[in-house]
C-alpha cells in the first residue's frame, strides 16, 4: 500500500500527513513525497523523513510543474498492489487504509474506495476520533455510482479519503492534464466507467484540512466557476468507454449539466434571499445557462429572473424569502446526514 503525497509549500504539514500513514496498523504502508519545487523548508523536510524511515521516497521537480504533473509522476512510481494520493495538508484517520483494502480485497470488481471524511482546522484531531464504531461496507456497480453522480451533478468525494487499486491507475492513466480544476471529479467518473465503487461506512476515513491555502479554494474562488468545471468533468462521459448501451455518456452529460444548471438557479436564488451578493446571484444565472443552454425557460428560472429585478432596483428580500432560506439551511443538514451515512446525497 502507497500513499503519494504531493507537496508544494506545505512543508509544516507534510510530517504530520507521513506519519498518519505510515502508522497504520493493518497495512504494510509506503510513501512517496512528490514535491513540486517548493519555496520553502518542504524538501529538507521530505529528505530528512526519507533519511530516517526507508518506507519513504522522494520525488522533486527542480521546476515547478503543477499539481497535476506532480499527482501523475507520484502515481507513476507506485510499485504496491493499493495506492492512495493524500495531499500533504490532509491526514488518513485510523485504521482507514485496512478497512479500504479489505473491502476490495473481498470483492475484486471495486476499483476504488472512499469513506467519510472530516474537515478541521487548526491542530491535527486526534486519530482515534476514528472510533471503534462498526463499520459496513457500500458496493455499488459503476453504472449505478454513475448514475447518482451524474443526477445530482455532484461529487461526492473530498478526495483524501480514497483509495484505488493501483491495476486501475494503470488502466485508466493519470489525471487530466486539461482539466486542473476539475480534475479529482473526472478521475472518480472515468474509474467507475470501468470498475465497480465501494464505501466504509460507519468510521471515519480521513481528515481534509481547512485553510486559506487550500488549493480548491484558491483554484475556485466563486460557486459559478465551481458549476462550471464540474460540468467539464462531466463531459469525459461522452466519449468514455461506458459499461452499458451505447450513447449512455451522452444521456448522463445531459442529466449531469440539467442538475448543475438546477443547482446554479438554487444557489442564486439563495444568495438573493439571504440578502448576499448581487453580483454572486448574477454570475451563477449565468453559469446556469452556460452549462445548458436550453436551459432557459421553466418556473425556476423565472422566479429567480423576478427576484433578481427586485434586487438590482434595490429591493430588500421580504419575510417569504427569508423563510424559505431558512427552510433551505435546515435541508442542507439534513443532506449532509445523508452524506455521511451514505456517501451520496
Amino acid at each position: 500500500m502507497t500513499a503519494v503525497i504531493p507537496c508544494f509549500n506545505y512543508g509544516h504539514y507534510l510530517e504530520h500527513a507521513v506519519w498518519s500513514v505510515l502508522g497504520q496498523a493493518d497495512v504494510r504502508a509506503r510513501v512517496i513525497i512528490v514535491d513540486d519545487a517548493s519555496t520553502d523548508d518542504s524538501l529538507a523536510v521530505a529528505r530528512r523523513l526519507a533519511g530516517a524511515d526507508a518506507r519513504i521516497t522522494v520525488i522533486a521537480h527542480a521546476v515547478n510543474q503543477g499539481h497535476i504533473r506532480t499527482y501523475n509522476d507520484g502515481l507513476d512510481a507506485v510499485e504496491t498492489d493499493y495506492v492512495t494520493l493524500l495531499s500533504a495538508d490532509d491526514l488518513v484517520a485510523e485504521g482507514a487504509l485496512g478497512r479500504a483494502t479489505a473491502l476490495m480485497t473481498a470483492h475484486p470488481r471495486v476499483g476504488m474506495v472512499y469513506g467519510r471524511p472530516v474537515e478541521f482546522s487548526g491542530e491535527p484531531p486526534t486519530t482515534r476520533r476514528a472510533g471503534l464504531a462498526p463499520h459496513t461496507w457500500t458496493r455499488w456497480t459503476g453504472d449505478e455510482w454513475l448514475a447518482l453522480a451524474c443526477l445530482r451533478g455532484r461529487c461526492f468525494i473530498l478526495s483524501p479519503e480514497v483509495v484505488m487499486r493501483t491495476a486501475v491507475v494503470r488502466q485508466i492513466g493519470g489525471y487530466n492534464r486539461d482539466l486542473p480544476k476539475s480534475g479529482d471529479l473526472e478521475y472518480w467518473l472515468r474509474t467507475a466507467a470501468r470498475w465497480d465503487v465501494g464505501r466504509v461506512n460507519g468510521r471515519v476515513q480521513a481528515y481534509y484540512r481547512q485553510h486559506e491555502a487550500n488549493m480548491h479554494a484558491v483554484a475556485l474562488p466563486s460557486m459559478a466557476a465551481d458549476i462550471r468545471h464540474r460540468a467539464l468533468a462531466f463531459d469525459y462521459l461522452v466519449g468514455a468507454d461506458y459499461a452499458s448501451t451505447a450513447g449512455n455518456g451522452a444521456r448522463l452529460v445531459r442529466r449531469a449539466r440539467t442538475a448543475l444548471a438546477r443547482e446554479a438557479v438554487l444557489l442564486s436564488m439563495r444568495e438573493l434571499d439571504a440578502g448576499g451578493s448581487l453580483v454572486t446571484a448574477t454570475e451563477l444565472r449565468a453559469a446556469a445557462l452556460d452549462v445548458r443552454p436550453g436551459h432557459r425557460g421553466g418556473w425556476r428560472l423565472r422566479r429567480l429572473d423576478r427576484r433578481l429585478h427586485r434586487a438590482w432596483q434595490g429591493t430588500a428580500p421580504n419575510g417569504t424569502q427569508k423563510a424559505l432560506e431558512t427552510v433551505r439551511v435546515f435541508a442542507d443538514r439534513v443532506r449532509w446526514r445523508i452524506w455521511a451515512l451514505t456517501g451520496v446525497s
